[in-house]
């Protein structure tokens, strides 16, 4: 299964397992609101930690369905908005546990969830520009100041895990090898408080939240769509799917 979800000691973990980079497309993308917000209620859980095997956290989007199935733009905008509203809706805390490459649809998840957690190797990306695309950005500044995400979407460059800690980003930065039990060993912490108080605690930190990132995401996507129409977008997913590389104009 790409992705699965195991309950123990209070915590469901979720684990994405998508090869080759955990790239998703238009129906795994709509799966996950589902697996999230159902985790989250089961009465059992106290913590919800998502996390993922192979090379990288997440690629986001699968690029090869949208250069072949343009028309899918909006099952996969659906799907993308409503996993990180799943997120960041969740009734109890989402830590996220993130290794190698977060990109797009990867950042959307830690930008909606509640702590992450880095490994060292660790590093956040938004390729969209260069791949014909729009979204993200609203996740990002939800993690990051703003002309530091607005100097990673005009250029599409990486930002290192020990740069979003000093920034403020991410809670702990670990070795690679730690990232698991690391995530679990905090994730055990929040899971020992009462669900209750939990719940109560996820619901008023995002009612005090100045400004409505899933609204902020909505306004995104829209020029998502209009980027998708132009054809400069197609020539992006031709030559990423291509060749691996941004098109040049």
């Amino acid at each position: 299964m790409p992705i699965t979800c195991t309950i123990a000691d209070r915590i469901a973990e979720i684990v994405f397992d998508v090869p080759p980079v955990n790239a998703f497309d238009s129906k795994t993308w709509l799966s996950l609101p589902a697996i999230i917000t159902d985790a989250a209620r089961n009465p059992d859980v106290h913590c919800v930690l998502i996390r993922a095997e192979g090379r990288g956290f997440c690629g986001g989007v699968d690029i090869k369905e949208m250069q072949a199935h343009p028309e899918r733009i909006t099952m996969l905008n659906r799907g993308n908005y409503l996993t990180f509203k799943a997120v960041r809706d969740a009734e109890v805390p989402v830590v996220t546990a993130v290794h190698k490459f977060v990109i797009g649809g990867g950042i959307g998840i830690c930008g909606a969830s509640d702590t992450i957690i880095a490994a060292d190797d660790a590093y956040f990306s938004l390729p969209e520009v260069d791949r014909g695309a729009m979204g993200g950005a609203s996740h990002l500044s939800r993690m990051l100041p703003l002309h530091k995400v607005r100097a990673a979407f005009f250029t599409g460059g990486n930002i290192p895990a020990e740069e979003a800690w000093r920034l403020g980003a991410i809670e702990k930065v670990v070795p690679r090898a730690d990232l698991e039990s690391e995530a679990r060993a905090f994730c055990g912490v929040i899971a020992s408080k009462s669900r209750k108080a939990l719940t109560i605690a996820k619901e008023a930190l995002n009612g005090l939240e100045p400004r409505d990132v899933d609204r902020g995401y909505r306004w995104e996507q829209g020029f998502t769509l209009e980027m998708y129409m132009h054809e400069d977008s197609q020539k992006s997913r031709d030559a990423f799917v291509e060749s691996g590389k941004a098109a040049k104009f």
